[in-house]
């Protein structure tokens, strides 16, 4: 099934059988292996990306349904040298042990914040008609659909209230 949509600012026209998820189109047909597959269920959170600036999980999401759609993965939002404040914040917070959830927790944690400051509440937001403050519980909420084995959760919501300008 054709397919066209644009992955990191560049369009692209992808020929795949309709079931080929967009997890597996990005890996193993683009090469983009910053996105990894974790349970292939959509219950780690290791493949998420984020679709015209919304969370994803890859996994679960099939390619054809993305037709005209902006996919953004790990790999546009920095680079070596030029890391997106996220990016910088898990390095300078050691938000990450093994790194294998680190590019979905980054993904998700960018799409967080864009959800906050547009102010969508969370199950444990208090005040329906404030701006969600960015508490460890919100954090937490908000955060539940990523999972670290290696249990590097302090130091990511550490990181995540760095990016967002927050004392941590």
């Amino acid at each position: 099934m054709q397919t066209s949509l644009t992955i990191n600012g560049t369009a692209r026209e992808l020929d795949l059988d309709p079931r080929t998820s967009l997890l597996d189109a990005l890996r193993h047909h683009l090469g983009l292996t910053g996105t990894k597959k974790g349970c292939d269920h959509g219950q780690c959170g290791a493949c998420t990306v984020l679709v015209n600036g919304r969370r994803v999980n890859a996994c679960l999401s099939l390619l054809c349904m993305h037709d005209g759609d902006e996919v953004t993965t790990i790999e546009a939002l920095g680079q070596p040298g030029a890391l997106s404040p996220m990016q910088q914040a898990f390095v300078e917070k050691d938000g990450f042990q093994c790194g294998y959830c680190t590019p979905g927790q980054i993904c998700s944690a960018t799409a967080m914040l864009e959800e906050i400051a547009q102010g969508w509440p969370s199950h444990v937001t208090e005040d329906l008609e404030a701006r969600p403050e960015l508490t460890i519980e919100e954090i937490s909420e908000r955060m539940s659909g990523n999972l670290c084995r290696c249990s590097a959760y302090p130091n990511i919501v550490d990181a995540i209230r760095k990016a967002a300008g927050e004392v941590a």
